[in-house]
């Protein structure tokens, strides 16, 4: 067959361990001008079926793109497509016939061990740059000004998808309501002259949230204990106190400070009151890109230790450390608190990942990318069920048993967490699959599915 005729870009991939980053890829070449195949299109079983993806890879293919982990390259099928895809990189003739796609790091396989990946490991969106780029290189045909993306791709994703049942769900947030604030906020200014990097240095210091503003601070804690945390710069006087309310709702126009700045500083100092409290229990901190978090580390949980959440007589378990891929990885969460559409805190779930130093973990990596780059392969397998699992757990830990979680906002003056996340009813429910993967702490198939008789309100 003459090479004008070969138009096609295929795509060589197991199924269904590859069909998610395939409906990814497909329609993005499509868009990019490109004619792509790949078997999750809609084909029948049976010789047919193989006959047609053979007859598209032999007669038709311009290049043959290889799906790449170790798990694709020992199927017989894909090996089959090597085999052709190499054989035809010889008559074509095109060395470069066979593209490989990095998916995860590979065992070398005869006959494509030399052949130079395109990395989507480092994200999917890095290596579509770059296969783009080698797809032009190489002079593939390519129309922009008539690219077409089959609805074959969305017709596969949504025959795929979990099919909704007219049921009502109960499911579980990730948010913790406010169950308890102060009644009042308070604006204190110094009697006599301060400096203010000083003032602002003590602000930052104090083990209790104060947010600089002006000449003066705010803070929830009374005026006695203000006055002897901060005697170092004198007599401080209560110039403003707002209901807390108020203070959020409207601001405060004698300061010139809008709402929405008022419920920033509000906010602020609830985040710092978090972060205090996780501290003050010895939780590992570590420093995300915009906020930090809190982890279970070998002060409070041992490796692969279960840890009980749940109801009594209800009591299911969770991990919170584990080693995988030879480092420790540890749950935590960052929290953002809230006041709109009512007062909460909606919990991050974040993992860390620390080389395993004999039986223990050494400190956390220090190389931002290899910590997402064993997120996306450790905790990928990962079900809602486990997510949810090691949430509910790590919240059994800061709660002690407790129905809140206490936040310090001044002496004798706090504001108080559900242990509990909110529930919510969902109109409708799903078929989830009752898998969970290589680690089987959670055993209750109720987590996150319809809750039994005795649970309906």
């Amino acid at each position: 067959m003459s090479a004008n005729n070969r138009t096609i870009v295929f795509i060589s991939k197991a199924t269904p361990g590859d069909d998610e980053f395939v409906l990814w890829l497909a329609p993005r070449l499509e868009a990019a001008g490109y004619s792509v195949f790949a078997d999750v299109q809609t084909l029948e079983g049976g010789d047919r079926w193989r006959k047609e993806i053979t007859g598209t890879l032999q007669d038709r293919a311009i290049k043959m793109l290889l799906c790449c982990r170790d798990a694709t390259l020992a199927k017989d099928g894909v090996q089959e497509e090597i085999g052709i895809g190499l054989d035809l990189a010889k008559s074509l003739p095109d060395p470069k016939f066979v593209i490989p796609l990095r998916l995860e790091p590979y065992k070398k396989l005869f006959g494509i061990g030399e052949i130079q990946y395109i990395d989507f490991v480092r994200g999917w969106a890095e290596g579509l740059s770059k296969l783009l780029e080698t797809l032009r290189r190489q002079k593939v045909p390519c129309d922009k000004s008539k690219a077409v993306i089959s609805p074959n791709w969305e017709i596969f994703r949504r025959r795929g998808a979990v099919t909704l049942k007219r049921e009502p769900e109960r499911l579980t947030s990730n948010w913790l309501r406010i169950a308890e604030t102060p009644d009042v906020i308070r604006y204190f200014e110094p009697a006599g002259a301060v400096d203010r990097s000083v003032l602002k240095h003590l602000c930052e210091a104090s083990p209790y949230p104060a947010q600089p503003q002006g000449v003066g601070f705010f803070s929830f804690g009374n005026p006695e204990d203000i006055n002897e945390e901060f005697a170092s710069v004198g007599k401080l006087i209560v110039k403003q106190e707002i209901p807390l309310t108020t203070f959020l709702e409207e601001g405060c126009k004698a300061l010139g400070l809008r709402r929405q700045d008022a419920s920033n500083m509000v906010v602020s100092m609830c985040r710092q009151a978090w972060n205090q409290f996780c501290r003050d229990r010895d939780l590992r901190q570590y420093f995300y890109s915009n906020a930090p978090g809190f982890h279970a580390c070998k002060g409070l949980v041992k490796i692969g230790q279960k840890t009980s959440w749940g109801k009594q007589g209800e009591r299911r378990s969770s991990m919170l450390r584990n080693v995988a891929k030879g480092h420790v990885w540890e749950y935590g969460v960052t929290a953002v608190p809230a006041f709109w559409p009512f007062p909460h805190f909606k919990l991050k779930s974040r993992v860390l990942f620390s080389p395993l130093d004999g039986e223990e973990a050494s400190e956390p990596l220090d190389d931002t990318k290899k910590q997402h780059r064993l997120r996306r392969s450790v905790c990928k397998g990962w079900r809602n069920k486990q997510w949810y699992g090691r949430l509910l757990a790590f919240l059994e830990v800061l709660s002690q048993d407790s129905a809140f979680i206490t936040l310090s906002l001044g002496k004798g003056v706090h504001i108080k967490l559900d242990a509990a996340p909110i529930l919510f009813t969902s109109p409708v429910s799903t078929e989830l699959p009752n898998v969970l993967g290589d680690e089987q702490e959670e055993v209750d198939e109720t987590t996150l599915g319809r809750p039994e008789a005795e649970e309906e309100p």
